[in-house]
C-alpha cells in the first residue's frame, strides 16, 4: 500500500499562496544564495507532499508550518555543509602546488653533479655554460675558443652520457 500524499491541486494552490514569501524568507536564512533557498523551497513543498495530515489542520494559515520547516530545513543543510570538508573547485586544485619533497630534489641534483663529474671536462664545461649558464652556442663557442659545430657536437655527446648515466 503507497502512503497517502498531498492532492496535487492543493499544493499548487499552496505554492501559489506562498512561494513567494517562502522563498524570500529562506534567501535570507541561505544569505542570499538563491540556488539554494530554490532547493529549500522545493524540498518544504516535498515535505507538504509527503504530509497531507499538515493540510487537514484547523490553522488558519499554512504559512508558519511552511516557515518552520523551511528553518529545520535550512538549519540542517547547513549543518551538513559544515560537517563536509570544504568543497574546491576545479581552479582551485588548479592553483594548489603539488607536493614536492625537497629530500628528493636534493637526491636529483646530487645525481645531476656524480653523473656530470663522470663526464670529460670539455664535454663538462660545454653543458656547463649551455644549460646551467644560458649561454648561446656561439657564446660557448668564443668562451672555449672553439668552432661553434664543436660546441654543438660536444652537447649532444654530453648529454647522451649524462642521459646514460642518470638512467644507470
Amino acid at each position: 500500500m503507497t502512503p497517502a500524499r498531498t492532492d496535487e491541486r492543493a499544493l499548487a494552490a499552496l505554492q501559489q499562496e506562498h512561494g513567494r514569501a517562502l522563498f524570500r524568507f529562506i534567501l535570507g536564512l541561505t544569505f542570499g544564495d538563491r540556488h539554494r533557498a530554490e532547493d529549500l523551497v522545493q524540498e518544504t513543498f516535498v515535505r507538504v507532499w509527503q504530509h497531507p495530515e499538515a493540510l487537514r489542520s484547523d490553522h488558519e494559515s499554512m504559512r508558519p508550518w511552511l516557515f518552520t520547516v523551511a528553518r529545520r530545513l535550512a538549519i540542517d543543510a547547513r549543518r551538513a555543509r559544515q560537517a563536509r570538508p570544504k568543497e574546491l573547485s576545479d581552479m582551485a586544485l588548479e592553483k594548489t602546488p603539488s607536493a614536492v619533497d625537497p629530500s628528493e630534489r636534493s637526491m636529483a641534483g646530487l645525481d645531476v653533479r656524480q653523473a656530470l663529474a663522470g663526464l670529460s671536462a670539455e664535454h663538462r664545461a660545454v653543458l656547463v655554460l649551455v644549460y646551467f649558464r644560458g649561454m648561446s652556442v656561439a657564446e660557448a663557442s668564443e668562451v672555449l675558443d672553439i668552432p661553434p659545430g664543436t660546441v654543438k657536437s660536444r652537447t649532444y655527446y654530453a648529454l647522451r652520457g649524462l642521459k646514460e648515466a642518470l638512467q644507470g
